[in-house]
């Protein structure tokens, strides 16, 4: 089995219709006379003022030349002349409909001329500006109230007072205010002022004053240099709650059976009180037939019983504003017992008498009330004289004792009835219903945009009852008071503009009143002179599919409204007809596209002032073909089973092949194989039985075919002759037959095909359109296998062709051959886009999506959709666009502020039903730092971290990044970084030592990325100011350098002290001859004698050497040292009589040389 799924986005659109409007005045014009207005619609029929070189209908992108009146007069008289061409020609007894039009030897009688004008500009239509902020910002526009407060505005006098009034215009518009007609100084009121780049008022009462000062009537003016705009009149009041009277109230006391009335008189409140019943312990009043309370807050008893006394009855009053609920003075019952309760017939307690009267305005809800006493308590019902009642609006509230009929109109006045009946008998009520209406917009004037030398009008047409007046001004003033404009002429209701220039400009304002309340609109008249330039980005790349419908646009704005042009490969002549078809927003769709469509098209758009061009690439791609496709396949258990799935498509798209089970995606695990022509089962097991889809897709389009999959368990033993029979999938259905055709449905007759020993369980009915989805087949309905015919449900506007596939539980049969095709006629949308949703791509803008509707819900030709927005705080008005995807950017908003959307379906049959509203957010920023970033340490061991959440988060937290490293003086640890959720504003740390101080750097993240950060540093630890201060100088280099130097000089200065020390004075002699030399003497050997006092004698004992071994004290010196040098001499008694400075320098000089001339302390000597 095939089916084809959607290929490409082409969008659908029928032929652009005649306006409505312009019709209907055609129409409204028809009269007895031969020149009536009928034969000037009649050149709308003829195609005289319609084809493009003459005309086209309004739109922001369309050609739109106007014709004088010398040039109505002359198409007429062609019209008619062909048209009385044609009828000679045709000969006697031919016929054509419509009037002919008889010209010759005639003038047009008086009146003609206005009225071949007044359809002129019927069929005209203004400029509109495109909602692209670049144009807006650049041309000039007159001021219009975009926000103001309500008619009727009533305040909480413990709040400041807000008076709203937003305006939009280029240049910024400035505000005023009046007060009660007069001129509302706001410089000279203290508590007034007026917020920035806006006129909206706020009275300020927290430095004293009385709200009650200020009621009255106020109204807003909005102005620049084009004109003036009005708000409503406004009519400030203060809600007030005034307290209960106080009163003592006396038992009531009642016979058993008899009526009663309890009143509440609740204190006047603006706005009026919400009342109900209790007791005085705060119970609810029980309320029923026979009990109930009535609209004007009374409690009406039909018939009192004796429990009714036992409780007594307290009436309230909730006050809206204040939002406290006053208590009065509670009712007590004494009811008088009798034997029995005499049964009465009923009576009306409330409205009194047989009949009444009631108005009530158009719009509003119509309440009627009939409260009846009698025994037993009658039952209300109701009736009106000479109809029904409206049962869509009519309903029965309290007890049937009350008819509320909602948004009133006219044919809802008349006579209604109550009729109030027990088992002693009946009467009646008639209550008169007058319904009057305060206006109401029949015609309410728009902003009027025209090119110098173009003509318009200003229609301002309401209705009510008593039929309202109309009053114009302009920027605020009377007509009649305003400077004469030759231009501009007053006709009633209308205001007709000829030939207007930029001196034209102004803002005028329409007012209509009647007794029951008014109306104001403001409608500007601005003349713009632009030339044309394109709104789309330039050199734009489409790609479709071969054969599909596809449509280029080309959108562009110029004043007077351009005439637009489509060109192929820069030459031929104008686009228009055959395969192309050209909208009148400049949209050129190709009907059917084929190769030889691919190319450069070029729009052009002209005026009077300039011309602009853009182009437009086409490529046209092969479509996605699905060539060999799965078979329904019956396999074994443990068998191997492969799925063929071979694509043809175009080489320049990517394919991506897919498949699903069941409609779900396929796991594809390690039993199976997915290769790119096929799909692979090894081990066949029953979980894999099931259908198998085959999804071949590109970025244009798709393909996909779909087979089943049967696995049979071990084989079993036949229990009877059909069992043994080999089964098989059904055969096809055949001819098919469409009969019993009505509007919304149809039924669908075929013949079954061999069940192949397989009983049919089901009937599957698939349908294919031809508009949306040419090609694709799609699951219409299913049946039990026991029917062959079936009644289809089908949707407006779908050109249905039907097939059907039997189904068993061998598998499916192949489709049956398509039926004849069955085109059901148009109606509006009944539903909405699905899905609607508005994310920001980009800090800036934010962009509207919505899952397009299909062909069976488009209802109709030209399927578009009414995208509207708007800021959700500040209910500014609305913004629209009308388009024919499934998305739309709106650009320059506000970082990440949310957004009302509605999007609306509409096609050439009407408008779909009013969308919800949702609610989208613009795009998402970098978020500001965390707020109030707190260290705090309670102790050595841990430290606890504390921030609030950023002022501005730009976007949707996604969480908190914190960085932290530990620093000693100029020694610093790792960084470590933790991420929290963003509820999270709290953290605790251990310290890893009591000593470190920590630095902290927190900062938020939205998906845009992380923001701000704030950076803290943790206290130094109380007790430890001392060690941290010593260990920080511990830690500087010249500290570390200053105690190497300071340890090498005393190491030094301690070493030469030691030298010095160890040597002393030696000679070669003893102090005394006498004294023989002992070999006992240790110095005898070298003849050397110590010469040393006792303060300095040589340390005795070992030396220790550097390299740690220890050597026997040696004298350093020798008389044969002494004799050899040459220098000593020996007096005659063996004395040595030399200088003894001259051996010293010797040793000193020489001393390197000697056995110890390698020891560092010889060295650290000879430097000393």
């Amino acid at each position: 089995m095939r089916r084809l799924a959607a290929r490409g986005a082409a969008g659908d659109a029928g032929e652009a219709a005649a306006p409505a409007a312009d019709r209907t005045d055609c129409a409204r014009g028809r009269g007895r006379s031969p020149w009536r207005l009928i034969d000037l619609c009649a050149i709308w029929d003829s195609g005289v003022v319609l084809p493009a070189a003459d005309w086209k209908g309004p739109s922001s992108g369309v050609a739109g030349r106007r014709l004088n009146k010398a040039e109505v007069l002359s198409s007429v008289q062609k019209a008619q002349f062909q048209r009385l061409e044609a009828a000679r020609l045709r000969g006697p007894g031919s016929r054509e409909r419509g009037p002919v039009l008889r010209m010759a030897g005639q003038q047009p009688p008086p009146g003609v001329l206005a009225a071949l004008l007044l359809c002129l500009l019927s069929l005209g239509g203004a400029i509109e500006i495109p909602m692209d902020p670049s144009i807006q910002n650049e041309l000039s526009q007159p001021p219009t109230i975009t926000k103001q407060s309500v008619k009727d505005h009533i305040v909480d006098p413990r709040d400041n007072i807000l008076i709203e009034c937003e305006a939009k215009g280029n240049p910024a518009p400035s505000f005023h205010w009046t007060r009660n007609s007069r001129f509302f100084n706001i410089a000279k009121d203290p508590r007034v002022s007026m917020r920035r780049r806006s006129g909206t008022l706020v009275i300020d009462f927290r430095s004293g004053g009385r709200p009650e000062e200020y009621e009255g009537e106020y109204q807003c003016f909005a102005r620049n240099k084009f004109g003036t705009a009005l708000s409503n009149r406004i009519r400030l009041q203060v809600s007030k709650s005034p307290l209960w009277p106080k009163e003592n109230l006396d038992p009531v006391v009642v016979q058993e059976g008899a009526p009663l009335t309890l009143q509440c008189n609740p204190p006047p409140g603006l706005p009026s009180p919400v009342i109900f019943w209790m007791s005085s312990s705060m119970e609810p009043i029980t309320q029923d037939k026979r009990v109930s309370q009535g609209h004007n807050g009374d409690l009406y008893f039909s018939s009192v019983m004796l429990p009714d006394m036992q409780t007594d009855y307290s009436c309230n009053a909730r006050f809206h504003f204040t939002h406290t609920i006053q208590q009065k003075n509670a009712f007590t019952l004494k009811v008088l017992t009798t034997r029995g309760v005499a049964e009465r017939t009923p009576s009306f307690m409330y409205p009194q008498g047989t009949a009444s009267s009631q108005m009530v305005l158009r719009g509003m809800d119509l309440l009627l009330e009939c409260i009846a006493s009698g025994v037993p308590t009658p039952d209300i019902a109701w009736y009106k004289k000479g109809g029904d009642l409206p049962s869509d609006k009519a309903k029965f509230e309290n007890f049937n004792k009350a008819l509320r009929i909602t948004n009133v109109s006219e044919e809802d006045s008349g006579e209604y009835f109550c009729l109030a009946s027990n088992k002693m008998g009946s009467i009646r009520h008639t209550i008169s219903v007058r319904v009057k209406a305060a206006p109401y917009w029949l015609d309410e004037p728009k902003n009027l945009i025209l090119a110098p030398g173009e003509d318009g009008r200003l229609v301002c047409r309401a209705s009510g009852n008593p039929k309202p007046t109309v009053q114009w001004m302009v920027n605020g003033e009377p007509l009649q008071s305003a400077p004469p404009n030759p231009n501009r002429e007053v006709a009633g209701d209308t205001i007709i503009f000829r030939d207007t220039q930029i001196s034209s400009r102004a803002v005028y304002q329409c007012n209509t009143s009647n007794e029951h309340g008014y109306l104001l609109a403001n409608a500007f008249v601005s003349v713009l002179d632009v030339p044309p330039r394109m709104l789309s980005p330039r050199n734009q790349l489409i790609r479709v599919i071969l054969y599909n419908r596809t449509r280029l646009d080309c959108p562009f704005f110029g004043s007077p409204i351009p005439t637009l042009r489509w060109f192929k490969n820069g030459q031929g002549s104008n686009l228009d007809g055959g395969n192309y078809h050209v909208y009148e927003n400049g949209s050129l769709e190709i009907k059917m596209t084929r190769k030889e469509d691919q190319g450069i098209y070029t729009c052009v758009a002209t005026n009077i002032l300039g011309k602009a061009e853009n182009q437009v690439h086409l490529e046209v791609k092969d479509p996605t073909r699905i060539y060999r496709m799965p078979e329904d396949q019956v396999a074994k258990r443990g068998t191997t089973v492969q799925l063929e799935c071979r694509v043809k498509h175009d080489p320049s798209l990517k394919l991506t092949v897919s498949w699903l089970k069941d409609d779900e995606p396929l796991y594809v695990g390690n039993r199976m194989k997915k290769e790119d022509e096929s799909l692979t089962i090894f081990g066949v097991a029953e979980r894999d039985q099931g259908s198998y889809t085959c999804i071949a897709s590109t970025e244009l389009d798709q393909d996909l075919a779909k087979a089943y999959l049967t696995v049979l368990a071990d084989q079993a033993t036949p229990t009877n002759r059909l069992a043994a029979l080999p089964k098989g999938r059904p055969d096809r259905p055949r001819d098919l037959e469409l009969t019993d055709l009505a509007e919304r449905s149809v039924r669908l007759t075929w013949i079954p095909g061999d069940d192949n020993n397989s009983p049919i369980t089901d009937y599957v009915v698939q349908f294919e359109e031809d508009q949306f989805q040419p090609g694709v087949w799609h699951d219409h309905s299913k049946f039990p296998g026991s029917v062959n015919s079936a009644i289809l449900h089908l949707s407006p506007y779908v050109n249905y062709q039907f097939r059907v596939i039997a189904v068993n539980e061998v598998g499916s049969s192949h489709p049956s051959l398509p039926s004849e095709r069955y085109r059901t006629s148009g109606a509006p949308p009944e539903s909405n886009p699905a899905d609607v949703k508005g994310e920001g791509t980009r800090k800036n803008n934010m962009e509207i999506t919505w899952t397009p509707m299909n062909a069976t819900s488009a209802f109709g030709p030209n399927l578009r959709y009414i995208v509207k927005w708007r800021r959700r705080e500040t209910r500014e008005a609305w913004s629209n666009v009308t388009v024919w995807g499934s998305r739309h950017v709106v650009g320059q908003t506000p970082v990440y502020v949310p957004y009302e959307i509605r999007v609306q379906a509409e096609n050439d049959f009407g408008k779909g039903p009013e969308p919800d509203t949702v609610i989208g957010y613009s795009g998402e920023d970098l978020p500001s730092a965390p707020r109030r970033f707190r260290v705090r340490q309670p102790n050595l061991e841990m430290i606890h971290l504390e921030w609030d959440h950023p002022e501005h988060p730009n976007g949707i937290l996604t969480g908190y990044t914190l960085k932290y490293v530990a620093f000693n003086g100029t020694k610093v640890g790792k960084q470590i970084v933790e991420n929290f959720s963003p509820n999270q504003t709290k953290f605790t740390m251990q310290r890893a030592d009591p000593v470190s101080r920590y630095r902290f750097t927190l900062s938020a993240r939205t998906q845009v990325g992380s923001g701000e950060a704030a950076t803290e540093e943790s206290p130094a630890p109380p007790n430890e100011a001392y060690t941290n201060n010593q260990a920080d100088i511990a830690t500087q280099g010249w500290f570390i350098g200053l105690m190497c130097a300071i340890a090498l000089l005393v190491l030094i200065l301690l070493i030469v002290c030691f030298i010095k020390r160890s040597r002393g004075g030696k000679y070669p002699v003893r102090e005394k001859k006498d004294v023989p030399l002992g070999p006992e003497d240790p110095k005898e050997e070298d003849g050397s004698f110590d010469y040393s006092d006792e303060d300095n004698k040589p340390l005795q004992g070992s030396q220790t050497s550097l390299d740690g071994t220890i050597k026997q004290q040696e004298s350093d010196d020798s008389l044969v040292d002494y004799g050899e040098g040459g220098e000593g001499q020996f007096n005659e008694d063996g004395s040595f009589i030399g200088q003894y400075t001259v051996k010293k320098d010797k040793e000193e000089t020489e001393g390197n040389e000697s056995s110890e001339a390698t020891s560092p302390v010889n060295a650290i000597y000879s430097l000393a």
